[in-house]
């Protein structure tokens, strides 16, 4: 169970009281990432989450700000992604007002030091380049950029050196002021603590924080891509393998039933893609597969990493087990992806940080929290027919997209692979 409280400004308080545990957690969810960005501006939510940590009103430098949690053995970090930017702390019950204090002085007070921001303009660029080293995620890029292609959800969250390298500081100023509002953001709370306190401390903190006129996110565009493969050519010891179809949004009837599917195929290692590609075949160490659902949009997605020789057999090997699904899948078969779906959320509950993530993100995203026995419910009532229903209209020829890195100078040989 979870309190919710709305200040006059607009922000909105949840709580989660777990009085059996020694921690608190803190998150500050705000709405502002990727998918509010053009082009020219790619990469600027990400930007100001750094900018938050590079010193505050009360703690002017971001070793100040480390400092302050290093100093008490918690846990602070953010992260930027395409619906939401994020800022938390995970602290012992003591040390709770010291941590909201800290969140609320980065959130209201950063400094946005001209030497600080070139400075971190640099690591972001080291960052991309990190990113740019890894394989694995350049597949997943290149996979997004064939999904959703010419827009937000298509494009890295972080940008590209060269959009980041041009971003100005009142740029990023504005964006700040704009998207940073308290009716904008979720505060959520777990942990050791009562919702009455937390109330209180935020009141006191933040009352006088002006409402404002945030804008709102792109809604993704509908346009397959011309060619459903994208290559880059790269000296890999193994073939990077991202393939996946349009799914559905967070809010879709059918939502459960895709994740289910998901559990069927690729989560586990008694999963059928794990079974068959590595097991039976032996052809990869990594399979897997997994969901995404955004507000408007999702994806049905498999990763795996094969010697480059056997990359052809290992994609028609998933497509297999892809379409095999829409034969329907035993009852069994589904009890066992429904119990381990259930654990894995039960387990999670048991963290103060992911019972705040549980909270903000619901609030921010849909303005309503499901209750975990909701999901449960939800999970629950998923059949067989609804397997099969879901696998038929997902898992078509014309749906297939497919991202791959490796030594491969083109594409010729992979996008006849892609029929189900």
């Amino acid at each position: 169970m979870h309190e919710a409280t709305t200040l006059d400004n607009g922000l909105r308080i949840l709580t989660a009281p777990m009085p059996h545990t020694r921690s608190v957690s803190i998150s500050f969810y705000v709405g502002a990432g990727s998918r509010y960005e053009t082009i020219n501006v790619a990469g600027l939510s990400h930007f100001v989450e750094h900018m938050l940590f590079k010193g505050s009103r009360k703690r002017p430098t971001a070793k100040d700000i480390s400092e302050s949690v290093d100093g008490v053995g918690g846990v602070l970090n953010g992260g930027t992604d395409r619906e939401l930017t994020v800022y938390y702390v995970k602290v012992a019950r003591p040390h709770f007002t010291l941590a909201l204090d800290l969140l609320v002085d980065m959130l209201r007070f950063p400094i946005m030091d001209q030497t600080e921001l070139e400075k971190e303009r640099k690591v972001i660029i080291e960052e991309l380049a990190m990113v740019a080293d890894s394989p694995a995620q350049q597949a997943d890029l290149l996979l997004d950029s064939v999904l959703w292609p010419d827009q937000p959800l298509g494009w890295d969250v972080g940008g590209t050196a060269e959009s980041v390298s041009a971003l100005e500081a009142g740029a990023i100023d504005r964006y700040f002021r704009q998207q940073y509002t308290p009716n904008n953001i979720v505060l959520s709370v777990a942990g050791a603590v009562e919702h009455a306190e937390v109330v209180a401390l935020t009141r006191l903190a933040l009352e006088e924080w002006k409402l404002g006129r945030p804008a709102a996110w792109h809604p993704a565009i509908d346009t397959p891509a011309p060619v459903p493969v994208k290559i880059h050519n790269k000296k890999t010891e193994q073939a990077h393998i991202s393939l996946a179809v349009r799914g559905v949004p967070n809010q879709h009837p059918d939502r459960y039933a895709v994740d289910l599917l998901s559990a069927v195929l690729g989560e586990g290692m008694s999963s059928r893609l794990f079974m068959e590609l590595r097991e039976r075949r032996s052809l990869c160490y990594d399979i897997h597969s997994y969901t995404s659902h955004f507000l408007d949009t999702g994806a049905f997605s498999v990763y795996a990493g094969v010697d480059p020789h056997r990359a052809p057999e290992a994609i028609t090997a998933i497509l297999e087990q892809l379409a095999a699904t829409r034969a329907g899948i035993p009852e069994e078969e589904l009890r066992k992806a429904k119990e381990l779906t259930k654990g894995r959320l039960l387990l999670r509950m048991e963290d103060t940080r992911s019972v705040s993530g549980w909270l903000g993100v619901q609030e921010l995203l849909t303005g309503r929290v499901r209750t975990v026995d909701e999901v449960v419910e939800c999970v629950e009532a998923v059949t067989v027919a609804d397997l099969k229903r879901v696998a038929v209209d997902l898992f078509r020829t014309e749906r297939l997209a497919m991202g791959i890195v490796g030594p491969f100078r083109s594409d010729k040989r992979f996008v006849p692979l892609l029929s189900l």
